[in-house]
């Protein structure tokens, strides 16, 4: 799993965090459906938002569900997940980008691909995988040309990058493949008016996704000898800050232009998460707010508490099996922060952050921004998304 959408799922709220979670299981159940079992591990939290952004705007919503079957990501059990034509776009989008990402990697020499033989495999694999994206894209009428021809332009602007050239040059070709991606939504959806919108607010979250991402780097490229755009082209981190936060703020902008059926998730997750992480990459701290009842750890309804017993069990998994839902409740932070089913007595448990207090727990916790978001001039002035933080 990676990408820089990544909301804890108290933060979500039941529904929401439902939500998030059919669209995650919906594009790796897409991109298994279409390409095989290798190309769920490009699975990432922010492609899932283009299956978000196409069933916020979906008339009959319901209709792009359906029920999967058991999966040890799910502590086991069945849910309703994402399908369609949102999800078959989200895989398209995710597997040309993870082949660029690849590539990236293996011409920087990273880690094992610096190894001859290591790197033709997974250039091989990328290849690939640029190939299947693109059959599934053609297939819901998504060129994904545009997304090879940024990824091919990108290595070029690099290339002749230096002190003095601007950062945004930079990240062109970024933008316009989630430009791309993000206005595209809007075609699978019936909703062709929003493609302008939803452009300007893709064009932003590539342009966001590639400064974040250069920031959390820079250190790293630096010990390493790797090319960073920050570095190279001499940008300071002031300057990549002020870029961030115009982008969030755009975004927020752009949204306000498109017309959703229900865009409570979309809402969310573009509005209220990305200033987290804006915040998590450049190391400050958003605001946070002790408005909750907060219970110690340990103490009844106190994080790390157990639920409520319920009636013994005697359907006990196995020590491998067990050891198997463990990983995936763990890959997907449902220890962390959800409540979920032991996976060895399967009886009822809740996180550690399930019930915590937002001013002392750190980055899992970093949640509430609604104390400057409900006012006059904040980012739900005239929405009904609410602020129950």
């Amino acid at each position: 799993m990676f990408g820089m959408v990544r909301p804890c799922r108290h933060r979500l709220g039941e529904k929401l965090a439902a939500q998030w979670m059919a669209h995650l299981c919906g594009l790796c159940l897409a991109l298994r459906g279409d390409h095989g079992q290798l190309a769920r591990i490009v699975t990432n939290y922010d492609g899932l938002l283009i299956s978000v952004l196409t069933e916020a705007q979906s008339a009959r919503p319901d209709d792009g569900r359906r029920t999967a079957g058991p999966c040890p990501l799910r502590g086991m059990r069945t849910a309703s997940v994402a399908h369609g034509e949102g999800a078959r776009l989200a895989a398209a989008v995710s597997l040309v980008l993870a082949s660029a990402k690849v590539r990236d990697h293996v011409a920087d020499g990273d880690g094992l691909l610096a190894r001859r033989p290591v790197a033709l495999a997974a250039r091989r694999v990328a290849a690939g995988w640029d190939r299947a994206g693109a059959r599934t894209g053609a297939d819901i009428g998504f060129d994904t040309a545009v997304l090879v021809d940024a990824v091919d332009r990108q290595t070029g602007i690099e290339t002749l990058a230096g002190p003095g050239t601007p950062i945004l040059t930079v990240t062109e070709p970024t933008e316009t493949a989630t430009a791309a991606a993000f206005a595209h939504t809007a075609v699978l959806a019936g909703r062709p008016r929003n493609a302008v919108p939803l452009a300007e607010a893709g064009r932003l979250f590539g342009r966001l996704a590639h400064l974040l991402d250069a920031v959390e780097d820079k250190d790293a490229d630096a010990a390493s000898g790797a090319w960073n755009p920050l570095t190279a082209t001499g940008t300071p981190l002031e300057e990549a800050r002020r870029l961030a936060d115009d982008a969030v703020h755009g975004i927020r902008l752009a949204l306000r232009e498109v017309e959703f059926a229900d865009g409570g998730l979309a809402h969310r997750l573009l509005v209220h998460e990305l200033p987290n992480s804006v915040h998590r990459a450049f190391g400050t701290v958003s605001c946070a707010h002790g408005s909750h009842p907060y219970a110690p750890p340990g103490a009844p309804g106190g994080p790390g508490a157990p639920m409520p017993p319920g009636p013994p069990r005697r359907d006990r998994r196995g020590l491998l099996a067990g050891c198997a839902v463990w990983l995936g409740l763990a890959c997907t932070c449902q220890l962390c922060c959800g409540t979920y089913d032991d996976p060895w007595s399967r009886e009822p448990r809740q996180g550690p952050c399930t019930n915590c207090d937002c001013s002392g727990c750190g980055d899992c916790c970093n949640c509430c921004e609604c104390c400057n978001c409900c006012g006059e001039d904040g980012c739900c002035s005239g929405c009904d998304c609410g602020c129950d933080c």
